[in-house]
């Protein structure tokens, strides 16, 4: 089989890719250097008469002289579009590395060709060793691509440089040919390929901000007769910490000791355990009853508490403070840094460690069960327990800062000040109850060993820290899936407010302790050794592994299970990819995000298309409202984001962040243009179909503030228009009313990698609220209720009835006039303006026109008071810092 021509015309490929690498031969030696010490040796070994270990002259002579060669330290990676989306494993000094490798891929990119660039490692970077090519419109067809193929020295070359040859297998299916919604895979159902699978009997209560106090939020109406009940997130932490007997671990970004998790209480409530303390306060009280306190904090690299050298750190985490403080107090507070896998090279290392973070927010803690029992609950989502996430649906900018705000004034885009505005916090947040809190549990103890398998004290004696966490097999008054899954269920399958639950990470084995080694161990470590289920779970996938790779179910599919992809040497957990692209695909009619950032698909984008940010979510999300338009079916996408970035958004980082969302934002509007063109709908707008939204707010002073600042600071416009951003902290998506994503990934690169900052999402749905179950009719469950109230909480306060069908053009139009009604009053230049009328959700800055083309706001080029342009600038800095 030859390679691809060079003249192919770009192909959309949109759907799974199977890849099978198999081996290769004949490779080349690139090493020129070992070719050379190669060369010296062989001369002085012909020189040398006798042989190592002695023995007769005889055997001498007739033993042939041994010479040393040294071969490519071969690897593969799978790219199309100029991004790379498989990678195998490097194969030290063979010619004939045999790799046996298979590969699940989602795919959605305009390609000629999809390229097999085979390289070669070295510690100074890889050198390419050629590239086998197989023409897109091949793979479009269907049809399986299996066989040997050349590898050329150039991806443009029709002849093989070498005789090096490729052997692999390939096969496409579009997302057109697979049954989703209503047929074997629907939006509620296990996300395949998944680390962790999903549980059944699980409770999921939603948050939104730190607290909202009774009464600030409507009472929404859900099926059977009931009401959305508004959480109280660091109330409900702080009560299930001090409820715990044997256990409480802590897992975070930025942890403050100092922090006050309940500040307002409810009127009646009585005295709330633990109310008066701190953070830190509440875990060392913990101890002193017995209970195990353990806690892993990302070490920033930049702070530092030594004798001579004091410094808080570029980000202001406060790791240091908060180890002192827990010192000697029997609170196991771990800071760990964010190394690279000991596999990467030194200088990738480097690299990771520098620009990279652990971004996991957790607290699991042990909690009544049925009768004398005790089970597992784990809190997850985007809110760290540190300063300045406190936070209330009004998200108060002047008010309260000496009372509720009281040593927690926090906003790093102007100098420390104590008189406003704060920056206002908006967060998504969630506790899970049932089998999937084990599963948070199992992530803690491998992020835990890893991190702590060695501890060198000053005497350089090395001591074990295993023992540190409490082993709940051994308690047997503690419920355990691994003894009885059933008894680790919180809700009956029946129970109408039943959950099935997922958890997800991005993460890689350089963090974690427990992902098997090799990818032959990861084909035999079975999660779930039962092929009837396995084929039961993914029958038109069991049918392809059968005929392309003539293995059985129970071979392959524990370790398409657990999604490990292999990089290099690395093994890499990217589920929380995986789940976003599957929501996304399965969606039927609106999708609502709420994310810090939303940079993605740069091999999409008009130019910097080798930025490298190459996660799908905003192209799926493009061509999902694409393939609807097509369709004529009414879809809508809603995405609210920050302002701008945290800091001051005229740094170069800001700025450039910044950037890549605007290049993200025109690939999208481009794509819903073209659609509408395509279908003739010169009436229609893309933004009938997707916009982007930023929460802000104005407050009226009640009397006049004279410590305010009176110049033209950025600081001072600020003060003087009462005014300032709310920031969105927020990881979290709904789809259709009937699937929730919470978790502290954001959209971009660093989040989605998976060997870049850590995260963990959870997925969760109720059986028995789907478009699809025994009701019937739009789902109005849990999640329905938790959508209507962050829109509430957005358009001021009220649960509208149009709010009840968001992909509708009338819904659209509303919300978009309610968010430019916004958008004017805040920017009004009136300092007596009232506050935005309609709530807080306000259009983000950009003009969109009807062919996509995205711009600056006219008049509105810069962000109001504090500057900076609001579709940024490139910068000298490292994409993979901003990406």
């Amino acid at each position: 089989m030859g390679s691809a021509a060079g003249a192919e015309a770009p192909v959309h490929l949109h759907g799974d890719l199977e890849v099978w690498i198999a081996e290769a031969r004949r490779l080349p030696n690139m090493d020129i250097t070992s070719e050379r010490m190669r060369s010296c040796f062989t001369a002085c070994v012909s020189g040398e008469g006798g042989s190592r270990g002695g023995g007769s002259t005889g055997s001498r002579t007739k033993k042939k002289k041994r010479v040393i060669t040294s071969a490519s330290y071969a690897y593969v990676s799978v790219c199309l579009a100029g991004a790379t989306v498989a990678q195998t494993r490097v194969i030290p000094n063979s010619g004939g590395p045999r790799w046996d490798e298979r590969f699940r891929v989602e795919v959605a990119h305009a390609a000629a060709t999809l390229d097999l660039h085979v390289k070669d490692n070295h510690v100074f970077g890889a050198r390419l060793i050629g590239v086998a090519s197989v023409p897109a419109r091949r793979l479009a067809a269907g049809s399986l691509v299996h066989g040997w193929f050349p590898v050329t020295h150039h991806a443009h070359h029709h002849h093989a440089s070498t005789s090096a040859e490729l052997r692999f297998s390939l096969r496409y299916t579009p997302v057109a040919q697979q049954q989703q919604h209503g047929g074997s895979t629907p939006l509620c159902a296990a996300v395949p390929n998944a680390y962790f699978p999903l549980r059944r009997g699980g409770r999921v209560t939603l948050y939104q901000d730190a607290h909202v106090a009774d009464g600030q939020l409507p009472g929404i109406e859900l099926d059977g007769g009931a009401t959305y009940k508004h959480g109280r997130c660091w109330e409900d932490i702080s009560r299930a910490v001090a409820d715990a007997h044997h256990l409480v671990y802590v897992v975070g970004w930025s942890i403050h000791h100092p922090v006050r998790l309940v500040r307002e209480p409810a009127a009646g409530a009585g005295n709330t355990t633990g109310s008066a303390k701190t953070l830190g306060e509440l875990l060392k009280g913990k101890v002193h009853e017995g209970v195990r306190v353990v806690m892993l904090i990302w070490d920033d690299k930049t702070s530092h508490d030594r004798f001579l050298l004091k410094t808080d750190g570029v980000m202001h985490t406060h790791d240091e403070e908060t180890r002192r403080f827990f010192r000697h107090s029997g609170v196991h507070c771990v800071l760990v840094p964010r190394y690279g896998s000991s596999k990467l090279s030194i200088f990738k290392q480097h690299v990771v460690g520098t620009l990279f973070t652990h971004h996991q927010k957790c607290v699991i803690v042990d909690s009544q069960a049925a009768g004398n029992n005790r089970k597992i609950t784990a809190f997850l989502g985007g809110l760290d327990l540190c300063d300045g996430r406190y936070d209330t649906p009004d998200h108060r900018l002047f008010n309260d800062l000496d009372t509720v705000f009281h040593k927690d004034f926090h906003n790093p885009t102007f100098p420390v000040n104590s008189y406003g505005p704060r920056q206002p916090w908006h967060d998504l947040h969630c506790k899970v109850e049932g089998p999937a809190a084990y599963d948070i549990l199992t992530n803690f103890e491998q992020r835990w060993r890893k991190a702590t398998k060695w501890r060198v004290n000053l005497k350089k004696v090395i001591v074990w820290h295993y023992d540190t966490l409490i082993k709940i097999k051994r308690m047997p008054w503690i419920v355990s899936p691994s003894t009885d899954e059933a008894n680790a269920c919180v809700c009956d399958e029946q129970d109408p407010e039943n959950w099935h639950v997922q958890i997800f990470r991005s993460i890689d084995s350089g963090s974690v302790r427990g992902f098997p080694k090799l990818v032959q161990e990861a084909q035999s470590q079975v999660m779930l050794n039962n092929e009837s289920f396995l084929c039961a779970m993914i029958p038109s996938k069991t049918v392809f592994i059968y005929t392309l790779f003539s293995i059985t179910a129970v071979d392959v599919f524990p370790f398409l299970l657990q999604n490990l992809v292999c990089a290099k040497n690395l093994k890499i957990d990217r589920s929380i990819h995986s789940a976003y692209v599957k929501a996304i695909r399965c969606a039927q009619y609106f999708i609502y995000i709420e994310n810090q950032y939303f940079i993605g698909s740069s091999f999409c984008w008009h130019s910097h298309k080798n930025t490298g940010a190459d996660n799908l979510i905003p192209v799926e999300l493009a061509l999902k409202i694409a393939s609807k338009i097509k369709a004529k079916q009414r879809f809508a996408v809603y995405v609210v984001i920050p302002m701008w970035p945290e800091g001051i958004p005229t740094t170069a980082a800001v700025q450039q962040i910044l950037f890549w969302q605007g290049q993200t934002m025109s690939m999208m509007y481009k794509i819903i243009a073209d659609a509408l063109e395509s279908q003739g709908l010169v009436d229609s707008h893309p933004q009938d179909y997707l916009n982007f939204y930023c929460l802000g707010r104005r407050e009226l002073a009640a009397t006049p503030e004279a410590s305010l600042c009176n110049d033209n600071s950025a600081l001072g416009m600020a003060q003087k228009h009462r005014r300032f951003m709310i920031y969105v902290h927020s990881k979290g998506m709904v789809v259709d009313d009937e699937y929730v994503v919470i978790g502290s990934a954001n959209i971009n690169q660093r989040s989605m990698e998976g060997s870049r900052d850590t995260e963990i999402a959870m997925g969760a749905y109720q059986p028995h609220h789907t478009s699809a179950g025994d009701r019937g009719g739009p789902p109005r469950g849990q999640v329905y209720g938790y959508r209507m109230s962050l829109w509430a909480e957005h358009l001021g306060g009220r649960a509208e009835e149009w709010f009840r069908r968001p992909e509708s053009e009338e819904c659209v139009r509303r919300v978009n006039a309610a968010a430019e009604e916004n958008w004017r009053a805040y920017v009004s230049p009136d300092d007596t303006a009232a506050e935005t009328p309609r709530g807080h959700l306000m259009r983000y800055p950009v003009k969109v026109d009807r062919d996509g083309g995205v711009g600056p706001l006219p008049g509105h080029e810069c962000f109001p008071d504090v500057g900076g342009k609001v579709l940024g600038a490139q910068s000298s800095l490292p994409d993979a810092l901003t990406t």
